[in-house]
C-alpha cells in the first residue's frame, strides 16, 4: 500500500479521466466519489474501479459526457435512461431532480437504467439526509451471491443506503449489501495479497474458501444467512420491476470492459422529515455499556466518518497496482510520485 495526500491522489484520478475523454465537472463527480469511498476505508468502491471505467470508454461501453435523458412518468416517479453514462454524473442529476420535486409532492422516486456503477451509496444518501430529506437508495449487481442452501452465485449483492436527518451536524446514513460482502472487497484483497475471512466465500466449485482469488470466480455467502438471501432477492426484483434491468445472471458490466451494464438503481426522497428526539436517541445508544471485546457502540456510519477525517491530514493509502495504473494513465508518475507522504 503506498500512503497518498488526498488531493494529490484526487489531482491524478482527475487527470487519468480527463485523458479519456472525461468533462471536467464530470470527473469531479467521479472522482469524488471515488475518492470519499477510500477515505472512509471502503476501497472495494474507490480508486480500484478508475482504470475499469477508463478501459470501458475506450471500449465505448460508456458514454464520459452524457448526463442522461429524463422523463417524469406521473408528479412523482423520474424515469431515467442513463444513455450508458458515468454513474455518479447520471445519478447525482436524477437525485438531485427528485429532491427538488420531493419539496412539491413530499416522495419522489427516481428509476435508473443504461448507467455505470453508481459506487458507494452513502455518498448520496448523506448528500440528501444533510439537505434535510430523507432517502432510500437501492442498486442491483451481477449475480455474484448464492442463494440460500445453494453453492452457486445466482443473486446481486444488492446494497441499500438510508439516509436520515437527525438534527445534529451529521445525519443517520447506513449502507450495506445484502451479501457478506461486496466483490469489490474481494477484488481489493485479491490486489492486497490478503485473505478472506472464513464463511465469506465459495470457490469456482462451491467449496469454502479464504483465497480471495479463487473467491472472485465463485460466489460470496448472504449476510445473516436466509434472511440476507431474502432481502437481496426481494431488492433485486423491485428494482428490476422499477427499473427494467436485468436479471441475476443476465446482469453484466460493472465488473468488466466487455459488456454494456444493465443493472439498475433505485433513489426515494422523502420531504416529511422530523428529527424530533433523534438526536437525543442516538446519544443514548452511544451512552450504552459496551459488550465485552468492544470499545464502544457506534452508529451505523460513525466508523467510517471518523476515519475519513483522519486521513483527510494523515494520507489515503492506495494498492500498489491500482497506483501504478493510475499514475500511467494520468501520464504524470514523476509528478505525482513526489507527493506520496
Amino acid at each position: 500500500m503506498t500512503l497518498l495526500l488526498p488531493e494529490k491522489v484526487r489531482s491524478a484520478a482527475r487527470e487519468a479521466l480527463l485523458r479519456s475523454g472525461v468533462p471536467p465537472g464530470h470527473a469531479d463527480i467521479q472522482v469524488d466519489l471515488w475518492l470519499d469511498a477510500d477515505l472512509r476505508g471502503i476501497g472495494s468502491h474507490g480508486l480500484l474501479r478508475l482504470p475499469r471505467i477508463v478501459e470501458r470508454i475506450k471500449q465505448g461501453l460508456a458514454d464520459p459526457k452524457t448526463r442522461g435523458a429524463q422523463t417524469w412518468r406521473g408528479d412523482s416517479f423520474l424515469e431515467v435512461d442513463g444513455q450508458m453514462g458515468l454513474g455518479p454524473v447520471i445519478a447525482l442529476g436524477a437525485l438531485e431532480a427528485i429532491m427538488d420535486r420531493a419539496r412539491q409532492t413530499g416522495v419522489a422516486i427516481a428509476a435508473v437504467g443504461n448507467a455505470q456503477h453508481i459506487g458507494m451509496l452513502a455518498w448520496y444518501a448523506e448528500r440528501v439526509a444533510s439537505a434535510g430529506q430523507v432517502a432510500i437508495v437501492l442498486s442491483t449487481s451481477e449475480a455474484l451471491v448464492h442463494p440460500w442452501g445453494g453453492r452457486q452465485a445466482l443473486v446481486g449483492t444488492n446494497p441499500i443506503a438510508i439516509g436520515v436527518p437527525t438534527g445534529e451536524a451529521e445525519p443517520f446514513v447506513m449502507d450495506t449489501a445484502t451479501s457478506v460482502v461486496s466483490m469489490g472487497e474481494i477484488h481489493d484483497r485479491a490486489n492486497r495479497g490478503l485473505p478472506l475471512e472464513p464463511g465469506w466465500a465459495l470457490n469456482a466449485h462451491g467449496e469454502a474458501t479464504m483465497d480471495a482469488e479463487a473467491a472472485k470466480a465463485g460466489a460470496i455467502a448472504p449476510f445473516a444467512g436466509a434472511k440476507g438471501y431474502a432481502l437481496g432477492l426481494a431488492f433485486e426484483l423491485l428494482v428490476s420491476t422499477l427499473t427494467g434491468a436485468a436479471l441475476g445472471r443476465d446482469v453484466r458490466g460493472t465488473l468488466d470492459a466487455e459488456h454494456v451494464c444493465n443493472k439498475g438503481d433505485v433513489f426515494i426522497v422523502i420531504d416529511r422529515a422530523r428529527a424530533i428526539g433523534i438526536a437525543n436517541y442516538l446519544e443514548t445508544i452511544r451512552n450504552a455499556v459496551p459488550a465485552e471485546g468492544f470499545d464502544a457502540v457506534l452508529i451505523p456510519g460513525e466508523r467510517g466518518r471518523a476515519l475519513r477525517e483522519k486521513r483527510r491530514f494523515e494520507g489515503v493509502p492506495i494498492a500498489d497496482p491500482v497506483w501504478n495504473q493510475i499514475q500511467a494513465l494520468a501520464g504524470a508518475s514523476e509528478h505525482v510520485q513526489e507527493n506520496i507522504l
